[in-house]
């Protein structure tokens, strides 16, 4: 139970500095942690000091009109005339008034005189089904999906962000962040766990792959398009500097293939002619572009291309050497380190603000603002995402947004929750005191006056 200062019990409701439940006075600047979800800033004690000054405003108000009642009552007894009636008639009313409007104030947030009174100290007792109520209405009224896409549809989300986006710096603030938020996941990734889970997926996706059709599609379509000469330039010229540097050692191997009785003149000879041979036929394939051996080339990579795409024989040799490939050891490293390649090369293109990464990323954000900020079908169809996703967010969510503000308050303590509420809204309701003091006793002189002029 919340201990009050004396002289609580009075018109005014409680006063003086809070009390806490330990039964220590807080102190005008602190900061009370009151119950869960309950906590008194510096802002609410100023806001309750705001409502005890219009408190004693209200109460002041009350005592002037008792004042001006007892005296206009002793005034009339001492013949003063007949004008004591109507100030005692409007003093008397505005009296009810003041003392009416206190009890539907106070009753509000405690029982008055800490009288058991039915229907009373309301926000203590009813403070879980406000919750509720609250939590329903807000579903209902401000999280139904009509709402939100009206409201969404209204605001023009698209066009306004388009706008923004296209406005100087701001595609460079964008692009800053996403850099920063970019080398912070970076960061926390463990290379390991990112090799691995790439090596996986690179291996099991190219395992699922039929790789024979596709490649003879490609070596099919590069071979009539005359892209694979390049390839037969270099390995002809390649071929050729590697004879004309190893002039002897081609010779001594092919005189070590010959008989052994023959004499080694004659191998040597023999080695010469075929070194000579060997230059003659490889300087004519690089040289003469129309060579029948480059057309023997070109048929049997033709051919090649369509054994891929139609010999179930050829194709599964493919992916039988597929498989060889991919589980080699060689190949699974390769495949795992390429994970620090592209990290060193994304980490060092985020931070640098003239990478091509972020000056491309710069330039494409601007042009989709300045896309987004004109063009009405794009807005439109920006905008529907956005509502369907809120749609579904509200609808999907709703009862847990919903039990969020019911069991917050359902967690509250209930004499804090009325002292916080109070703080936030009590200013105000003082107003209610003295208008009931005012209108009361303008009603009470009309009534008197009506009276007295009807007899």
């Amino acid at each position: 139970m919340t201990l009050i200062s004396p002289g609580a019990a009075g018109p005014e409701g409680v006063e003086g500095r809070p009390v806490g439940k330990t039964g220590r006075v807080e102190s005008e600047n602190e900061v009370a942690v009151t119950a869960p979800g309950v906590r008194f800033t510096a802002k609410d004690q100023e806001k309750r000091r705001g409502v005890r000054r219009m408190k004693t405003i209200a109460t002041g108000l009350l005592a002037f009109a008792t004042l001006v009642y007892a005296l206009a009552t002793w005034a009339g007894a001492a013949g003063w005339g007949s004008w004591t009636g109507y100030v005692a008639a409007a003093a008397e009313a505005g009296m009810v008034g003041a003392l009416a409007d206190w009890f539907a104030v106070t009753a509000l947030f405690r029982r008055p005189f800490g009288l058991p009174i039915p229907h009373t100290a309301i926000i203590p007792t009813k403070k879980d089904a406000f919750g509720k109520t609250l939590g329903d209405f807000v579903g209902e009224n401000f999280l139904s999906a009509q709402v939100v896409r009206g409201r969404l549809a209204a605001i023009g989300i698209a066009r306004r962000f388009g706008e923004w986006l296209a406005a100087p710096g701001s595609a460079e603030r964008v692009t800053r962040e996403a850099s920063a938020a970019l080398r912070g996941v970076l960061a926390v990734l463990r290379d390991e766990d990112v090799q691995a889970v790439v090596s996986e997926a690179v291996t099991r996706r190219a395992a699922a792959t039929q790789v024979a059709e596709p490649l003879g599609r490609m070596l099919g379509k590069v071979v009539a398009d005359g892209g694979h000469h390049g390839v037969v330039d270099l390995v002809a010229v390649r071929a050729h500097d590697w004879l004309a540097g190893h002039h002897l050692e081609v010779v001594d191997k092919v005189a070590l293939k010959s008989p052994g009785w023959t004499p080694r003149f004659i191998d040597h000879q023999v080695g010469e002619r075929v070194y000579k041979e060997l230059m003659r036929f490889v300087t004519a394939i690089r040289d003469d572009p129309r060579h029948p051996a480059r057309g023997a080339i070109d048929t049997f990579l033709a051919d090649f291309a369509v054994e891929l795409q139609t010999d179930p024989a050829t194709q599964e040799r493919v992916e039988r050497a597929k498989a060889d490939l991919l589980a080699r050891t060689e190949v699974q490293d390769l495949i795992a380190s390429s994970w620090g390649a592209v990290r060193t090369l994304v980490l060092d293109a985020a931070e640098d603000e003239e990478s091509e990464l972020r000056r491309r990323l710069r330039d494409g954000l601007r042009s989709f603002g300045r896309r987004l900020a004109t063009d009405r079908r794009l807005q439109a169809k920006t905008d529907g995402w956005l509502q369907d996703a809120a749609q579904y967010v509200v609808e999907t969510y709703r009862a847990e947004i919903t039990s969020l503000i019911s069991e917050t308050v359902a967690g509250w303590d209930a004499d804090e929750a009325s002292r916080k509420i109070e703080a936030n809204v009590g200013r105000d309701l003082q107003f209610i005191r003295i208008n009931g003091t005012v209108v009361g006793a303008l009603a009470g002189l009309l009534i008197h006056t009506l009276s007295s002029a009807l007899g």
